[in-house]
């Protein structure tokens, strides 16, 4: 069947009557492509099969898991929940479960981890939040209050993490405007009997100047402590703080790390110039007039200066340096030369927390 367009009508709607219940097929299928498309309405969705609701559902138990199993801070993961109804039926929610229930059947309690309505699971990227801590969530069916699921959610910290102190690159110049071009020159006459000569175009402005770039700003001075945890010979507590702003981590080095990045930003571009507009041609006549000049194109801005690298000065306590070769440093200036090397003190540093 051709499903193209015949004056913005589906050409399918325009042989209704001839096929009848194949039309309405192709036509429910059009909506379904619409609304995915278009993102679409969980209502509608449910209106035409493609999703469920538990509302109106027999449901006996609901169980849960999390897709990744456990968290990093600072990462999330989807929920993963199967209802059961009463007849052993098992209904599996949208996404990581690749089933049709869905995250608006059900309410969530959660501590520690926070969950949002599509069943996103988040860890905060504050270690201090969870350490020593078990996220959990609690999961209730909406129409079924009785039926809940309990949740924890086991914590890791053997990530790559990312402490940034880095200067924040340069803005590019913006262009300059093109010239306007010249007017044609009026017409003279090329009669013989009574010649008159063609005017003058007029000459075409000069382009605008580029804006230079601007400034990529240095990378911060950084300190940063590395201790063990206490209690613990394999989690590193670490704190990094600039002027600006501090940032916790804890870190398992047996697959963990953590890289500080204190690296100038780069200058921004400049502007390209805006080109010169064309001069009017010479009006014809006898002679033809001359051709206006073209204008002249501006200068292209100059690029903004890369930021400097920034300087780190690391204090690790002495039972944490045999794991020094977790931690990596980056401070390099905007243009890629390297910084001043870090400074590493080895004296002792107490609990960071």
């Amino acid at each position: 069947m051709d499903f193209g367009l015949r004056s913005g009508v589906p050409v399918c709607a325009s042989l209704y009557s001839s096929v009848g219940a194949r039309c309405r097929i192709c036509s429910a299928g059009l909506v379904a492509l619409g609304l995915s498309v278009l993102g679409g309405c969980g209502s509608i969705e449910v209106a035409l099969g493609l999703r469920t609701r538990l509302d109106k559902v027999p449901v006996a138990a609901l169980s849960a898991s999390l897709s990744p199993e456990a968290l990093n801070p600072g990462e999330s993961g989807r929920l993963v929940i199967v209802a059961t109804t009463t007849d052993g039926k098992a209904m599996a929610t949208v996404g990581a479960g690749h089933g049709r229930v869905l995250f608006d059947s059900f309410t969530f309690d959660a501590s520690v981890a926070a969950v949002n309505k599509k069943g996103v699971v988040s860890l905060s990227a504050d270690p201090r939040i969870s350490d020593g801590r078990m996220p959990h969530v609690r999961i209730s069916a909406i129409g079924h209050p009785e039926v809940v699921a309990e949740l924890d959610i086991p914590v890791r910290y053997d990530a790559a993490f990312t402490a940034h102190f880095s200067g924040r690159p340069g803005f590019n110049g913006t262009s300059g405007l093109d010239g306007l071009s010249g007017s044609d020159g009026a017409a003279g006459s090329a009669d013989l009997n009574n010649p008159s000569a063609g005017g003058r175009g007029s000459d075409g402005t000069n382009g605008g100047d580029g804006q230079d770039g601007g400034a990529g700003e240095p990378g911060q001075t950084v300190h940063l402590w590395m201790t063990l945890k206490p209690d613990s010979h394999t989690l590193l507590q670490v704190r990094a703080a600039s002027p600006d702003h501090e940032q916790f981590f804890l870190v398992d080095p047996n697959g963990g790390s953590l890289a500080i990045d204190a690296s100038g930003g780069r200058g921004g571009s400049g502007g390209s110039g805006g080109r010169g507009g064309r001069g009017g041609s010479g009006g014809i006549g006898f002679p033809n007039g001359f051709s206006g000049s073209d204008g002249r194109d501006g200068s292209n801005g100059r690029a903004g200066p890369d930021g400097a690298a920034g300087a780190i000065v690391v204090s690790v306590d002495p039972l944490a340096t045999q794991f020094l070769g977790r931690i990596h440093f980056a401070n390099k200036s905007g243009s890629g030369a390297a910084g001043p090397a870090p400074e590493v003190r080895i004296e002792p540093v107490p609990a960071l927390w």
